[in-house]
Formats: structure tokens, C-alpha cells, sequence
């Protein structure tokens, strides 16, 4: 999808990823509206000339506050980038249950929830793009993280479906699997991080591109490994 010209809804678009996503979409001469939770990365995202809304998707009514909010008015892209990463680790302590609904809610039902109010509109523009950010682990988990890799290998299998259903349209469905990057969700993670500038380039052109995924980084290797062995894959990811 040309993006010049082009309306696109953003969630997560006021920091990490989804704020670079929000300032290389710009650049390319999109209309981005970006939603968030911290007033002041809103604003700050504001004075860089975004349009940018509150907005809380961890919740059936914080996704319907949103849609509300775009009643009547064309969206040619949406992305799903806003995430929640939750510790679920029985080996450090006993998990929050409530920051888990909360994380599967953000990770999951949010985006299938703004999919399903928006893919009507959608789908009446010339063309369009949907955009649902999951994850490497998303091929192969990481046994510290069952709940965050369970939301987003959820949600690439529903992409995958929602592909084929729209296959037949002027709508394009694309699922980004960032690897680790160099975020606030993934401080103190060891591992060598991909800077988020570098991501949001990826995701970026594959949504110029039309493509159906983007491997970003160290998934397109996982994706080889996991297509050779999805046991070995999981050996090697379940360490993280």
C-alpha cells in the first residue's frame, strides 16, 4: 500500500516500536493516529505533529471507547502493535492471574476486536492494509513468558485465517514477527537487542510492499530452523 495520502490507525504508537512505526509512516506522508496510555508520551508524540488518543486495550470497553472515536471517518490501515508483556513464572513466584487477562486481553482479543469493528470500513477503500504485530516467539516460546507467546502465537493463527479470508479483496494482511528489540518491554533482557528504528523500517516497507509477513531479524533464522525442526526450534527458544 502506497502510504502517501493514506489514514492509518496505530495502537502502542507512543513509544518503542510502535512510536518509530508512527514517525517513518509519517515521513512516507501517511495520516497516523497513534493511541497510547502515558499522558506524556501522548504529548510528546502530539508535538511531533501525530494525532495521538488515550486509549486502554486491555479491556472490551477501552477497545469500544476507541472504535466510537472513528465513527464515520475512512482508516485505510490499521496496526496492531500495542502489546503487554506479563511475568508468568511459577519458578520466580506465583503469577498475577489478573495481569494475565490483562496481557491475553491487550495481546489478543483487543486486536480482534478493533479488527472486527473496523474491517467494514476497511473494506470499503480502494485498498488496505491490516497489520498485526506478533512475535518470533510467536513460531516458538519462551519458557518464561507462556502467556505473552500463548496471545501472540494466537494471534499469527488468526491472521493466517483472516488472510485467506480476505484474499479476494483489496485488503492486505500482513503479520510482523519482530525478534528482540531494544525496548522498555525488554529491559534487562541479556540478549542482543535489534534497535527499534531498524524494526519499524521493516514492518514499514513490508506494508509499502504488500507482503504477507515480515521476519524481522533473528525470526527469519527461527522461522528456518522451526520449518526444519519445530523441535529444535522450541529447544532454542524455551531458554530465553
Amino acid at each position: 500500500m502506497r502510504l502517501a495520502g493514506k489514514t492509518v490507525l496505530l495502537t502502542g504508537g507512543s513509544a518503542g516500536i510502535g512510536r518509530e512505526i508512527a514517525r517513518q509512516m509519517k515521513a512516507k506522508g501517511a495520516h497516523v493516529i497513534l493511541t497510547g496510555r502515558d499522558p506524556e508520551r501522548l504529548a510528546a508524540m502530539r508535538a511531533e505533529g501525530f494525532e495521538a488518543v488515550t486509549a486502554d486495550l486491555s479491556h472490551a470497553d477501552g477497545v469500544d471507547a476507541l472504535v466510537a472515536q472513528f465513527a464515520g471517518r475512512e482508516i485505510d490501515g490499521l496496526v496492531n502493535n500495542a502489546g503487554q508483556l506479563v511475568d508468568h513464572d511459577f519458578r520466580k513466584s506465583a503469577p498475577d492471574a489478573d495481569a494475565a487477562d490483562e496481557g491475553i486481553y491487550t495481546n489478543l482479543s483487543a486486536p480482534i476486536r478493533l479488527i472486527t469493528a473496523l474491517l467494514p470500513s476497511l473494506r470499503a477503500r480502494p485498498e488496505a492494509t491490516i497489520v498485526n504485530v506478533t512475535s518470533g516467539l510467536a513460531i516458538a516460546p519462551a519458557a518464561r513468558q507462556p502467556v505473552y507467546c500463548a496471545t501472540k502465537a494466537g494471534l499469527r493463527f488468526y491472521t493466517l485465517a483472516l488472510r485467506e479470508q480476505m484474499k479476494d479483496t483489496a485488503v492486505t494482511v500482513i503479520e510482523a514477527l519482530p525478534p528482540v528489540v531494544d525496548t522498555q518491554m525488554n529491559d534487562g533482557n541479556p540478549m542482543k537487542k535489534m534497535p527499534p528504528e531498524e524494526c519499524a523500517r521493516q514492518i514499514v516497507a513490508a506494508i509499502e510492499q504488500g507482503r504477507d509477513e515480515a521476519n524481522i531479524g533473528m525470526t527469519r533464522l527461527l522461522r528456518i530452523v522451526a520449518s526444519i525442526s519445530p523441535a529444535l526450534a522450541r529447544r532454542i527458544t524455551l531458554g530465553f
